[in-house]
């Protein structure tokens, strides 16, 4: 049996333990990541490939000197090695358009 090489992406994270021929996976095929690197728990998994990843984050009120809570939904794809469900939490990074609102891949699943 031979070990599949994983690439090197440039950022710390867990490469998956499973192997794809997937030409869009970043670890795997030729998928450049850049830019941001957001986390977010995955609310939708249903259409192939691609889940839907709610991130949260504060934005400051001036007027009233305090944040409000505001969350936002990034279209991701979800290579077949790292494969990942409905309520996990994830780590995207930003890649080129892949399709017309996929901006974004999933790297790794942290929980």
């Amino acid at each position: 049996m031979v070990k599949q090489k994983v690439r090197n992406i440039g950022i710390e994270a867990k490469p998956p333990k499973e192997f794809c021929n997937d030409i869009k996976c970043p670890w795997h095929g030729s998928l450049s990541v850049r830019g941001r690197i957001l986390k977010g728990n995955v609310v939708s998994s249903k259409a192939p490939k691609t889940v839907i990843v709610r991130w949260d984050f504060h934005k400051y009120i001036p007027k009233y000197e305090r944040y409000e809570r505001r969350h936002s939904k990034v279209v991701a794809y979800n290579p077949e090695c790292i494969n990942a469900k409905k309520g996990d939490l994830v780590r995207i990074a930003e890649c080129r358009p892949l399709s017309k609102t996929k901006r974004f891949v999933v790297i790794e699943v942290v929980k």
